[in-house]
């Protein structure tokens, strides 16, 4: 429960204001200035709509308000970010199936996901001190999945060789998301080299790929799945 409430700060805290809010919505205009960091929603009897048109030229803004490319690479990673989100989403419904308790675990990386998102949607070379401090990545989390893999790696028997995605739906999913995720470190590492993104971003992802690897592991474990390995066929 304490990991569900952290992790419900979480995103309603910097992640749902600088990526949903600023960069989803308020931000996504095709003309005009960005409205103010403290501008507050106006109210109104009307329900909002879902689609806003702006990108139908093809372009979307950053949470600074600049306008760029839906084919820019800061999009092609928060896109990559989203579908590891998603994927991580399944992999908590088939983890929850089977009681593990690794899926609180597994809400808090959504929503620092949110907040590295919130960062790659503030580029460095447009951003003010406003979004700076309110899109900051730290190291605190890198720090958290490497104590979380320890933990996780000491329970299990040592790898004798290269392993298959596999060992139950759990894990097969697991698998499934470190692979997305190793996919969305390679999306955010040119951000990185460019100095638009900070590099603790790159490094959560790099860590989290490792996790999810070691929990595919533990999930099969727990479960008294088979982990299928790799043999080569003689030709």
């Amino acid at each position: 429960m304490a990991g569900a409430r952290l992790c419900g700060r979480r995103c309603l805290g910097r992640a749902a204001a600088a990526w949903r809010w600023g960069f989803r919505r308020a931000l996504s205009q095709e003309q005009g200035e960005p409205p103010s960091l403290n501008a507050k929603p106006q109210r109104t009897s009307q329900v909002p709509k879902i689609y806003t048109k702006t990108g139908d030229k093809g372009f979307s803004s950053t949470f600074t308000g600049e306008r760029r490319a839906k084919d820019d690479q800061i999009f092609d990673a928060l896109g990559t970010l989203d579908e590891l989100s998603s994927a991580i989403g399944l992999s908590v419904e088939f983890g929850s199936e089977r009681g593990h308790a690794f899926v609180e675990e597994l809400h808090q990386v959504q929503c620092m996901l949110q907040d590295a998102g919130s960062n790659v949607a503030t580029p460095i070379s447009s951003a003010r001190e406003s979004h700076l401090k309110r899109t900051s990545f730290s190291e605190k989390p890198v720090l958290e999945l490497e104590a979380w893999i320890d933990r996780y790696s000491e329970q299990l028997p040592p790898l004798t060789a290269f392993i298959l995605p596999s060992g139950g739906k759990s894990s097969a999913a697991l698998h499934l998301s470190r692979a997305i995720c190793r996919r969305a470190e390679r999306r955010v590492v040119p951000l990185v080299k460019s100095g638009e993104a900070d590099a603790n971003v790159a490094k959560y992802l790099n860590r989290l790929s490792d996790y999810l690897f070691v929990l595919a592991r533990y999930a099969a474990w727990k479960e008294g799945k088979e982990e299928k390995v790799y043999t080569r066929k003689e030709p």
